[in-house]
């Protein structure tokens, strides 16, 4: 497999990229957070357009719907990334069970205990050395399967099994889906 050295700017993206993840899931710290982050940015998660646009909004989000919105079993593990001249592109399995509050995920979902499993890409971009934006993509039925609140029986979704196709293609049927509903 053929892999390109980072140049020296991609690697501070990259550094830059890991110490806001560290304060997102190891620290929980909104200070150690914004300090990655430019002046003015934004945070887009893109199914539920949870967020902020501009510093204030921002940390009012991770401070309080982000930060403590994770429940204690949170996982996430990497799957492939991409850099770029002014941005990393992130593909990640999120992983927890539904313990708590979620507002940033689930916002008026009371906790179900369910395990949830979602493939997740985040794009980030970069301006003079910092994360100036973030937008978030997940599979929102696939989570609301997960939980209970959507029928995969009824309805042409899937839940944590996509999650195990995107570490292991072959591990999960493809094509499952439009064979039931032929079967209908």
């Amino acid at each position: 497999m053929h892999s390109r050295k980072l140049t020296p700017e991609q690697e501070a993206m990259v550094g830059m990229w890991e110490r806001h993840m560290a304060a997102e899931f190891q620290e929980k710290s909104i200070d150690a957070t914004m300090a990655t982050m430019t002046s003015d940015p934004s945070v887009n998660h893109v199914p539920v357009m949870t967020g902020g646009v501009g510093s204030s909004a921002v940390r009012h989000f991770y401070g309080t719907y982000f930060l403590p919105g994770h429940p204690p079993d949170t996982e996430t593990v990497p799957v492939a990334r991409t850099v770029g001249e002014d941005r990393i592109v992130d593909e990640l399995i999120h992983k927890f069970t539904h313990t708590i509050e979620m507002p940033w995920m689930l916002p008026g979902i009371p906790p179900t205990g369910k395990r949830v499993e979602v493939p997740v890409i985040v794009v980030v971009q970069f301006k003079d050395g910092k994360i100036d934006g973030e937008r978030i993509y997940w599979d929102q039925a696939s989570v609301l399967a997960q939980i209970g609140l959507l029928d995969t029986n009824r309805l042409p979704v899937t839940g944590a099994e996509a999650s195990r196709k995107v570490l292991d293609p072959s591990r999960e049927q493809s094509n499952r889906l439009i064979e039931r509903a032929n079967r209908l």
